[in-house]
């Protein structure tokens, strides 16, 4: 957070990965985080219900159908359709309160966004509904089609901030260059020029940055530990036998002969988390997973049933683990008696 501040960038944690732990929440705050973002309303109620004292943001366009739940928890949601901006200043008229909108622009990854040719008209529908207050415009890259963050979409979205300011008379207050994909374009040389916030999420978590998965200095890359039980463990042989057709989720099964292998079930699997984004320990390579199976090659390893078998996750594997009620969480750390590393 200080290096971005010192190019005057602030940071919204985005929580939406940690189910809104307030826990979380409240150390992001402590460490510096500006304010917090979320695209679930549920894990924006359990915040506050939690206590958690931080303005917050809807930062996943909002859906007509909770626009008064938008207004009654968040202080401020990221839109890109009129008509949902209409019947928030509705909703917001109602209950005599100022919503905060930041409109998003497509810069090029064709997920959220107005395209830029149409920013001005919906910037000028926006300024003439009561109840609301235009704080700024946002972007989001690298998500939908991996388009880098890069010099020239971040000057764009000045541009069109400018373009705004000087069209309007309106000043913006935030412009939201967008995600942890853009930390190498923030602390690197180029001019951040009107870019004055960043959606932070993997990066605060994970301690890496997503365009190339390369760590961050300063940040541990291990704050979190998937473990799981083992539920079998047998010698078996390394290859199915039978007519072969697809497995439960359609992937082609393991054909290669190894011989006979240590062959280790833990109980985990997709209902629990993404298997394709854990890293097993050294040694064990992860051979396939049903929705509750998640099978290993333990190499010269030999666990015993019942011992516990820690796992690394990527973005994708953490987001899943923490959404998923099957998995518990412990928030300050937990080292099981039998634990195979």
């Amino acid at each position: 957070m200080g290096r971005l501040a010192e190019r005057g960038i602030s940071v919204t944690g985005v929580t939406k990965a940690t189910l809104g732990s307030p826990e979380i929440a409240a150390t992001w705050l402590q460490a510096g985080v500006h304010d917090l973002g979320d695209s679930r309303l549920p894990n924006i109620e359990g915040m506050r219900r939690a206590g958690v004292e931080a303005p917050m943001s809807l930062i996943r366009s909002p859906m007509l159908s909770q626009i008064e739940e938008v207004v009654a928890l968040a202080d401020v949601s990221f839109n890109t359709e009129l008509e949902v901006i209409q019947q928030l200043s509705i909703a917001a008229g109602e209950v005599d309160q100022i919503h905060g909108i930041v409109l998003m622009v497509e810069l090029g990854d064709l997920r959220e966004g107005i395209l830029p040719r149409d920013l001005h008209h919906i910037v000028g529908e926006t300024l003439r509904l009561p109840s609301l207050a235009l704080l700024g415009i946002g972007a989001n890259l690298a998500c939908q089609s991996g388009v880098e963050p890069s010099p020239h979409n971040m000057t764009v979205l000045s541009s069109l901030a400018n373009s705004i300011e000087a069209t309007f008379g309106q000043p913006l207050g935030l412009v939201s260059g967008g995600n942890s994909a853009n930390l190498d374009w923030a602390l690197g040389e180029s001019d951040s020029g009107r870019i004055n916030n960043l959606r932070l999420g993997e990066a605060l978590l994970l301690g890496c940055e997503p365009l190339h998965r390369r760590p961050i200095s300063g940040l541990y890359t291990d704050a979190f530990t998937l473990i799981a039980e083992v539920i079998e463990s047998k010698l078996k042989p390394s290859r199915p036998w039978g007519t072969i057709a697809q497995t439960a989720f359609g992937d082609r099964p393991r054909e290669q002969d190894r011989g006979d292998i240590v062959q280790v079930i833990v109980a985990l699997g997709h209902q629990d988390t993404d298997p394709g984004g854990l890293d097993p320990p050294p040694g064990f390579s992860i051979l396939g997973a049903s929705s509750d199976h998640l099978i290993l090659d333990a190499g010269q390893h030999q666990p015993l049933v019942g011992e516990e078998i820690s796992f690394q996750l990527n973005y994708s594997a953490l987001l899943r683990a923490m959404t998923s009620p099957f998995i518990e969480k412990f928030i300050g750390g937990r080292m099981p008696a039998q634990q195979v590393h």
